[in-house]
């Protein structure tokens, strides 16, 4: 493709609001076909368009590509066999063709992950629309297609717009609310039968504690956290009520796929929501691996099960 018919693909997939990745080559080392400002770009389902080397890099790219797209964390990649020691930030990976050449390619994600859901016909609501439109965060009027979702109704129809975002296939939802109301919310989402790992999801408060009052204050703290969010910087931490007296005998801890340590799932550090299944993790550094290639801890979390219940 053309650097003119990828501008259009990309322009057709932002419009629609479909999740791809643009990969462009920044340095290469000879011999290899790949060359300085090639670009490719990779859908959700792992099609790619465009030119970013020959065979030996593809599957690579295709696989941190969507890696980045499920995360929505841009990335470097570098496809090489030389002996020099890993670089931070850099995610190394072999290469597989005899030519023995490198490859060093930037990931950028676009789409889904920076569009939100904003549930709520209130001051605050209104201005949360708006600080998200200086923003350049694109706003749904669905919940269908919006993997994060702002909650702002503020005491109208609170507990049917949580239950509807958490029942909708957002992977993220933020909610205005004190610790309090959240709590007796979450215990009313339970008995209304949403499960830990939809409940996981849950952010509330929306942001950080500024002490906020008015609408636009307010809306301005929720976008804070939204954004934080899209950046990567925070995970959304569930509080599960569990009485204090009989929480360790009661709440199983989770085994944390990247580096095999139990995690507690009660306030856990982070939590990442992957195919409908809640991952807890101990620290940054694993939460971050796992975003890199959720489907290859997701399979080793299944294989562990299925070693526990045999």
């Amino acid at each position: 493709m053309t650097s003119s018919e990828l501008l259009q693909l990309a322009h057709t997939l932002a419009e629609r609001g479909d999740r791809y990745a643009m990969v462009t080559v920044v340095r290469v080392a000879a011999p290899t076909s790949a060359y300085v400002g090639a670009q490719a770009i990779v859908v959700a389902d792992g099609t790619l368009h465009g030119w970013i080397g020959g065979g030996c890099a593809r599957d690579v790219v295709i696989a941190a590509a969507k890696g980045a797209i499920e995360s929505g964390e841009p990335g470097l990649v570098r496809i090489a066999n030389d002996t020099s020691g890993p670089e931070e930030g850099i995610a190394q990976h072999a290469m597989a063709c005899a030519s023995n050449g490198t490859i060093e390619l930037f990931i950028q994600p676009y789409g889904a992950m920076r569009s939100l859901c904003i549930l709520g016909d209130t001051p605050a609501a209104d201005d949360a629309r708006f600080f998200a439109n200086r923003l350049g965060i694109r706003v749904c009027d669905t919940l269908e297609r919006a993997p994060v979702v702002l909650i702002a109704t503020q005491g109208q129809d609170d507990a049917d717009a949580l239950e509807r975002a958490l029942r909708s296939c957002a992977q993220h939802v933020l909610m205005v609310a004190s610790r309090r109301k959240a709590e007796k919310l979450r215990e009313l989402m339970c008995a209304r039968g949403i499960d830990e790992s939809r409940l996981a999801r849950l952010q509330a408060p929306a942001g950080p504690d500024a002490g906020a009052r008015t609408p636009s204050e307010i809306a301005l703290v929720a976008m804070t956290g939204v954004l934080a969010l899209l950046r990567g910087r925070v995970a959304s931490q569930p509080t599960v009520h569990v009485a204090p007296a009989v929480a360790a005998a009661t709440v199983e801890p989770f085994v944390n796929p990247v580096c095999g340590i139990p995690v507690s799932t009660v306030n856990p550090r982070h939590v990442e929501i992957h195919d409908g299944v809640a991952f807890y993790f101990c620290c940054d550094g694993c939460w971050t691996t796992f975003r890199q290639n959720p489907a290859k801890y997701a399979e080793i979390h299944r294989a562990s099960q299925g070693r526990v219940t045999a």
